[in-house]
């Protein structure tokens, strides 16, 4: 295990990212409070972020604004630091409704939610990373803002075993129980633990493997870590360290106090409801809460218990929640020692700015109305100033950072941008051509059907974007009408028949994609030299600077890339977007002829994803059945687990496509099985 980070040989900076590097690690240090790395698309920012903490070496949160992103940027970091904590902190639900109460139809929702084990698994991964490693960089969604389990109790109420330690086999199971772990009879997951004899199995939540305790009396005389699935023996250890089973944490003599907290809170709130004349709301507090609290007696559990994490917690009212922040290290002064990167900072500085509002919006119906105790407000997100305390140093990333970010760079630290792409590609010519002036305001659909003829010509691809759903469809028939092979693209569209259209398009067959926001499609195609953006004059979201600036750069990634911008007028997004486009071009063209380079068009292999969704699939899975037919034979049980295990491991490295196969794969074992 190494205690620095260290980034993997075959990663070399190119481009911009040296100059980068240096500059933001020399901020860090310097201690400055806000950075802004503005990194065009193609540039790399992910690895220039990796440099800046290879040089600082320190704990690292890096913060996306949506999971499907967090766990890309945890992929790509993971294959950068192969040896050192990389980790992936999301909510761990897979669907969550969270309760509420409708007012004027009289409504109540009740909370509803499935979590996810695998991620809650990662989640305790990360905690336990933070509390015991330095060199530990968490990729995070804004669930980072959201409560968890005081550290310091989760650290506090770890469990010790080393071997020739004095502690029966009972003893050691009531131990496990305290930490919040479950026995079991069945097989085990993570959080669990059975005995066997003068044995202990537990699988630490967090960790995949088993610790096996053989005892020897009432003595540990062995512990041994054995591959979950074929149970062999990895290795034996001197000891074992044990975290508990759950991030919140509350024993037995802070449970009673909370409870005599949840008490009193009740009494008083329900005088200050009689003062209003809230009968109905009284007794349906008093009704609620009562129940809870014999739960929480009973059973140390109740449904919607976070509503009372104030009161387990001990903390005062409006007090901020303990978050996946408290976990990361501090100073001896108590201030903040770890960086903090805002990936897309456009995109996510607004999520973080906007959650609590939200949250508490939705919380002061249920107060209102006799659904919770005032104190479910405390049951929140961080506020974000709150946020900014807990931080400390910051690197915004993005390649259309917002006004928030510039200016608090410029006041705590500074701007750095990553202009030069590694692959020396720059970025696209811009032309803005006037609709009336060619007679008709249909003159640029015109102008762009001729502009696309003559890239079709060239044996290259181009895109159309519009304002609406409804005029990208229309448009798209159009083109056909007029002999020019296209189709559409929108949110609508299925993710499979998505991948169908996009590979279809790059293969060429067909000339024109015409879709609304193409941002959000996470298109990587190079075939494409040709973008016309109609009606840019429209100025809002879709037509705003970012929006210009980021589908401007779609185009960038062949050598041949130009676009169209159709409107009347110049608006002063559209000002904006092309001085800073032609300003990012003179940049490129300069280090070009300096150092030598000449751009290529990146090539990128089409892979034939129709074949492979359908027949090849089909394939793939009876091959595999065949392969483990006569396995199953012997140990039908094992053969399913080994699969469901690879699956899983798929599933991580965001390898769907071998996870899909996997999955069918299991369903033809289990029918197998069951027909025997």
């Amino acid at each position: 295990m190494t205690n620095k980070f260290k980034i993997d040989k075959k990663w070399k900076p190119k481009g911009d990212q040296p100059k980068s590097i240096k500059a933001l690690a020399e901020g860090v240090k310097k201690g400055m409070e806000h950075q802004t790395l503005l990194g065009i698309t193609g540039s790399g920012k992910t690895f220039a972020i990796a440099g800046v903490v290879e040089k600082i070496q320190k704990p690292t949160l890096v913060i996306a604004h949506n999971k499907t992103l967090a766990a890309q940027l945890a992929q790509e970091f993971k294959d950068i630091f192969p040896d050192n904590a990389v980790h992936y902190f999301v909510s761990y639900y897979d669907y969550y409704q969270p309760e509420a109460y409708i007012a004027h139809s009289d409504t109540y929702i009740e909370k509803d939610a499935q979590t996810n084990d695998e991620i809650d698994r990662l989640r305790h991964a990360s905690t336990q990373a933070l509390l015991t490693r330095k060199d530990t960089l968490i990729v995070a969604s804004v669930s980072a803002i959201y409560g968890l389990g005081s550290p310091q109790e989760y650290l506090e109420r770890n469990l010790l075993v080393k071997k020739g330690q004095t502690v029966s086999r009972s003893e050691l199971m009531r131990k496990l129980i305290t930490i919040y772990f479950e026995r079991t009879n069945a097989d085990l997951t993570s959080g669990t633990f059975r005995a066997i004899g003068n044995t202990v199995e537990v699988v630490p939540a967090g960790e995949t493997h088993i610790y096996r305790f053989e005892f020897a009396g009432n003595k540990i005389g062995k512990i041994l870590i054995l591959d979950a699935v074929t149970r062999k023996v990895q290795e034996e250890v001197k000891e074992a360290f044990i975290f508990p089973a759950k991030h919140f944490v509350t024993p037995e003599d802070e449970r009673k106090r909370a409870i005599d907290s949840i008490k009193l809170e009740l009494k008083d709130h329900l005088t200050e409801l009689k003062k209003e004349g809230k009968l109905l709301e009284i007794e349906r507090l008093r009704r609620r809460t009562n129940f809870d609290i014999r739960m929480i007696e009973e059973v140390g559990y109740c449904n919607g218990i976070e509503n009372y994490s104030r009161h387990l917690a001990g903390k005062n009212p409006g007090e901020p929640p303990e978050t996946l922040l408290s976990y990361f290290p501090k100073k001896k002064d108590g201030s903040p020692d770890f960086l903090t990167v805002i990936d897309e900072s456009h995109m996510t500085i607004p999520q973080l700015r906007g959650m609590y509002e939200g949250d508490a919006s939705r919380k002061r119906n249920l107060v209102k109305y006799g659904f919770r105790l005032p104190s479910a407000l405390d049951n929140r997100p961080l506020q974000f100033p709150e946020f900014n305390e807990r931080v400390g140093q910051l690197i915004y990333a993005s390649a259309t950072p917002g006004d928030y970010e510039i200016e608090q760079s410029a006041k705590k630290g500074q701007v750095v941008e990553q202009i030069i792409r590694p692959t020396g590609l720059i970025d696209p010519e811009i032309e803005v051509r006037g609709v009336i002036q060619k007679g008709t305001y249909e003159g640029q659909i015109e102008d762009l059907i001729n502009e696309v003829v003559k890239t079709t010509k060239k044996g290259e691809r181009s895109l159309a974007t519009t304002l609406t759903k409804k005029m990208a469809e229309d448009l798209s028939e159009f083109l056909k009408e007029r002999g020019i092979k296209s189709e559409y693209l929108h949110s609508e569209i299925v993710t499979l028949e998505r991948i169908k259209i996009l590979t279809a398009f790059r293969r060429g067959d067909f000339d024109c994609l015409v879709g609304v926001n193409l941002l959000r499609e996470g298109l990587d195609l190079p075939e494409v030299s040709f973008i016309g953006i109609l009606d840019a004059d429209k100025e809002g979201f879709l037509r705003s600077e970012t929006s210009l600036i980021q589908t401007i750069g779609r185009a960038a990634r062949n050598v041949a890339g130009r676009v169209i911008l159709y409107g009347d007028t110049i608006t002063g997004s559209m000002k904006r977007a092309i001085e800073e486009t032609q300003r990012r071009r003179k940049l490129q063209i300069a280090y070009n002829k300096k150092h030598g380079i000449t751009p290529q068009t990146i090539k990128k292999e089409i892979g034939d994803i129709t074949s492979q969704l359908e027949t090849e699939h089909k394939k793939a899975v009876s091959a595999m059945v065949s392969i483990d037919k006569l396995r199953m034979e012997k140990n039908p049980d094992k053969v399913i687990k080994e699969k469901e295990k690879q699956m899983n491991e798929a599933v991580k490295v965001l390898d769907f496509e071998t996870a899909a196969l996997l999955r069918d794969e299991i369903k033809e074992l289990e029918k197998l099985a069951n027909s025997k």
